[in-house]
């Protein structure tokens, strides 16, 4: 079955970065578009950044377009979010998805907390 394990959360100063992973198997990975969610607490889950099969193309949410940077080795079956400049509004639990025939599957998330 597909899992999805993210890893890389904890907590961080605002305008720190933090480097997030995605392991993923039971599924053909380099055929799937890959994307990263995020939830806050009392909010729903919102899409982060988007990656194309093969990485050729990317997109982001206006909230993090110019800090967040996703990408992915389908070599090794993992997609990235590289998250700079990170601000309190960016605290959140960070899942890694995909839909595959119309089932969206979900990690368990990595908690993100910007604080001072």
């Amino acid at each position: 079955q597909v899992q999805l394990v993210e890893s890389g959360g904890g907590l961080v100063q605002p305008g720190g970065s933090l480097r997030l992973s995605c392991a993923a198997s039971g599924l053909t990975f380099s055929r799937n578009a890959m994307s990263w969610y995020r939830q806050a607490p009392g909010k729903g889950r919102e899409l982060v950044a988007g990656i194309t099969r093969a990485g050729d193309s990317t997109n982001y949410a206006d909230s993090v377009k110019g800090r967040f940077t996703i990408s992915r080795d389908n070599a090794k079956n993992m997609v990235f979010l590289q998250m700079n400049s990170l601000k309190p509004e960016d605290t959140a639990v960070y899942y890694c998805g995909v839909g595959i025939y119309g089932i969206s599957y979900w990690g368990q998330g990595t908690q993100v907390t910007v604080s001072s």
